[in-house]
């Protein structure tokens, strides 16, 4: 008896947060989209500006290439509210970099982590790590309008000026 307890009390326990999470994913899950018809809001990395795009929707490209001069090409970049961008970002240089979207808090904020973990590589939807002479790709649906930033989190990079700003009218 006290087996079927337990049982029903672990089962009690774990059904609701399963039965959220659906196939495939986990309890928290904040990406936006339905689980039985319902969208639930994306209030992951980089909320503030958006979400990720679907890989299905139309996008528009902007190619980004980053430098070892601590600089991003184009430094300003403007968007449409609820246009979703392919960035594909190019590393020219010889050092590792990176694009990680969000809003200067954000960023600076991250940028502190960083200084502590300097070996840490990100996989969420708002940012990619590149290799010299690789080039990776960011999908991000502008849901907002503002003015928000972009910038590279490794070490010294940020603070060296290896930043850039969306306008999203």
């Amino acid at each position: 008896m006290r087996t079927i307890l337990l049982a029903a009390l672990a089962f009690t326990l774990t059904a609701p947060a399963a039965a959220l999470a659906g196939p495939g994913h986990s309890a928290g899950h904040g990406h936006a989209h339905g689980h039985g018809g319902a969208a639930v809001p994306y209030e992951g990395h980089a909320a503030a500006l958006g979400e990720p795009g679907d890989p299905k929707a139309k996008a528009r490209t902007v190619s980004v290439t980053m430098t070892d001069e601590m600089r991003f090409q184009p430094a300003l970049i403007h968007v449409t509210r609820g246009e979703t961008i392919r960035f594909v970002v190019k590393n020219a240089g010889k050092a590792k970099h990176e694009m990680t979207l969000g809003t200067m808090e954000e960023l600076l904020e991250h940028a502190a982590v960083m200084e502590k973990h300097p070996e840490m590589e990100h996989d969420d939807p708002n940012a990619v790590t590149v290799e010299p002479g690789k080039s990776k790709t960011i999908l991000w649906k502008f849901t907002r309008s503002g003015s928000f930033d972009y910038g590279c989190l490794i070490p010294g990079h940020l603070g060296g000026g290896m930043k850039g700003r969306i306008v999203v009218r």
